[in-house]
């Protein structure tokens, strides 16, 4: 179907949606002068947009607005929330009165949309990473559920600039996403200047359309020309549409309209009043208008259950060596046999994170972002939406450093997804430091509400993913890729927040924290200090954060205050910073702290522990200086 033919709105429908644009545009006004900040201008560009898609393509109820099956919408231009607002207030969900307290530090109207409000999915805000998010919705809606629901991502011209932009692009083009339209909103102007394209609509056009997109060139205010456009979308099969209208900023507001210097700031009451009073003049209907929105399809799946569990215990056997990254794979399987909504994510490293463990067993349930990481955590974000599935995305957990934003936008959008991190540290050996996660547990400890796993038998790696995937925020899960001896038996019982003491006795002097290879090499130590009469009580630390305090506290009490953490990590935000904070309060502890200092180089894993100061042979140094 071409643009010519589809049936036009009718006069009136036109002048209905009009006057809803305009009436947006007022309360966009109103709402930024009460809070004397916000984005009135970036709002009014997009108006006719909102319009059409709330009072006429768009499938959503009051009552419900995070109806599984309805349509989803993502204002990926955050800043220009207060048109979002004013357009759940002319649905009727917000009152004249909410709108006035946007921005109130009691109010759910923040600056920038959260889902604090329940007609919210994601937080947007932080600019290029809602299409990501939104192409993650729509694959779940076309593959995973099948459903009807259509999803609608707003965008501003600035941040497609954005590399995660036409990653994004790239991935919903690859898989077909047909029920997913991109809407850039290109009025021209950005915070600071013109964008680098300004009303270059043709260069936008080509861009879209070398990633696979229909991409269709519409006047963004022209209401007949945007509704045409979106029909045409519904028709479009196979692709996903890009509608690129050619808008102003600040349309409608006289003496501001597709002028520069007004990003970000309200208009103050001289201009405020004017602008007012010329759309008021343009409105025919003053009233409430009542819209004949299009119907709800109710054909997603119900959702039992989202608990998980392993389908049987970890079998491994005594003194056997395993891979954690190699376990995790195996937990995946073992968690999708029990419940069908566990969904996979990976960016090309699926034979070396062992993802594809589990997309050899369940095809349908994983899904390859190729060498994408900041898309493929949207994705991760987007699947994850409205309780819909459990996922887990893997990766070298160096590679989840360029992922940083969008996971900090994640735990502001209260997602629950899973991030598994394998080759970490310098003990992967010769590939050298481009690909040694050293920075990764400082990151995932700084994300709120957080957990942070860090296995060192494929036994607790195991259950580590069990309990990532029953919890209600997200967990990263460090990952090694050296193998390891079997610690623990099948039955041991892990839990959040809990250290395990590995070696104990009466006479121990000094505690040793470790973790993956370096709990390994704190064994080592042990053995070697047992040789000369010095015992060591050793703890595996299983979860950065929360850190085990109350274990940490008995253990350094009982050896003297003396306790040496050892980390494949850089010293800043891992495992002894994690055991000095919970022991700060503390008189009479000495914490001493190993960690990778200095970039490292390539070379064998014995040797990079030793040259970096990590191995057993460090160890034992550390705890004969403490006990000197």
């Amino acid at each position: 179907m071409s643009v010519g033919d589809v049936q036009p709105l009718s006069e009136q429908q036109v002048q209905d949606l009009q006057d809803v644009a305009n009436k947006m545009r007022i309360h966009s006004i109103n709402m930024t002068e009460a809070a004397n900040s916000g984005h009135p201008t970036s709002s009014a560009s997009a108006a006719e947009i909102m319009a059409l898609l709330f009072f006429n393509e768009m499938r959503y109820t009051i009552s419900f607005p995070k109806d599984p099956s309805s349509d989803h919408f993502v204002l990926s231009k955050g800043h220009a929330c207060p048109i979002l607002y004013a357009a759940w207030c002319e649905a009727g969900l917000l009152s004249v009165e909410e709108l006035k307290t946007l921005r109130k530090v009691d109010s759910i109207l923040e600056g920038h949309p959260t889902p604090r409000q329940n007609y919210i999915d994601v937080a947007t805000g932080s600019l290029g990473q809602g299409l990501g998010v939104a192409a993650g919705m729509a694959y779940c809606g076309k593959y995973i559920e099948k459903a009807s629901f259509r999803v609608y991502c707003l965008m501003g011209d600035g941040e497609v600039a954005e590399g995660s932009v036409w990653e994004a692009a790239s991935f919903s083009s690859y898989y077909k996403l047909d029920n997913l339209v991109a809407i850039v909103d290109i009025n021209r102007l950005g915070q600071s200047q013109p964008t680098a394209l300004q009303h270059d609509m043709e260069t936008y056009r080509k861009r879209f359309d070398g990633f696979g997109f229909n991409a269709i060139v519409v006047d963004g205010h022209d209401i007949q020309a945007v509704y045409r456009a979106l029909q045409t979308a519904k028709a479009t099969k196979g692709k996903p549409t890009a509608l690129l209208c050619q808008t102003l900023k600040g349309k409608g507001l006289p003496d501001v309209e597709d002028k520069e210097n007004w990003h970000g700031k309200p208009l103050g009451a001289k201009e405020a009043e004017k602008a007012r009073q010329y759309l008021n003049g343009q409105i025919k209907t003053h009233g409430k208008i009542n819209f004949d929105l299009p119907k709800i399809v109710h054909d997603t799946p119900t959702i039992e259950s989202l608990a998980m569990h392993l389908s049987e215990p970890p079998k491994y056997k005594d003194g056997e060596k395993v891979a954690t990254r190699k376990a995790y794979g195996t937990a995946l399987v073992k968690l999708g046999k029990t419940n069908t909504h566990l969904i996979a994510l990976d960016g090309d490293t699926k034979n070396s994170t062992f993802a594809i463990t589990y997309r050899d067993q369940f095809p349908d349930r994983f899904v390859e972002c190729f060498i994408a990481e900041q898309n493929m955590v949207g994705v991760a974000i987007g699947l994850a939406c409205r309780d819909r599935n459990v996922v887990f995305c893997s990766a070298f957990a160096a590679f989840f450093t360029r992922t940083f934003d969008q996971i900090r936008m994640g735990a502001i959008s209260q997602t629950k997804a899973n991030f598994v991190g394998s080759h970490a540290g310098c003990s992967i050996g010769e590939d050298g430091p481009s690909q040694m996660a050293l920075e990764d547990l400082a990151m995932f400890r700084t994300i709120p509400g957080s957990v942070v796993f860090y296995p060192s038998d494929a036994v607790s790696a195991e259950r580590a993913i069990e309990l990532a995937a029953n919890y209600q925020g997200v967990t990263f899960t460090r990952t090694s890729r050296p193998e390891t001896t079997i610690l623990y038996k099948s039955d041991e019982l892990f839990e959040i927040g809990g250290a395990k003491v590995i070696r104990q006795s009466d006479q121990d002097q000094v505690t040793v924290v470790g973790a993956g290879i370096t709990l390994f090499e704190a064994l080592k130590a042990y053995e070697e200090l047992a040789k000369v009469d010095i015992k060591i009580r050793v703890v595996d630390i299983f979860t950065v954060k929360p850190i085990d305090k109350k274990t940490l506290l008995e253990c350094v009490k009982a050896t003297g205050g003396k306790i040496v953490t050892v980390e494949d990590h850089y010293p800043e935000g891992g495992i002894g910073e994690a055991v000095a904070g919970a022991l700060s309060e503390e008189t009479g502890v000495r914490v001493h702290r190993l960690a990778v200092t200095g970039i490292p180089r390539s070379g064998l894993c014995h040797e990079l522990l030793e040259l970096y100061g990590i191995s057993s042979t460090h160890i034992v140094k550390a705890v004969r200086e403490l006990i000197r």
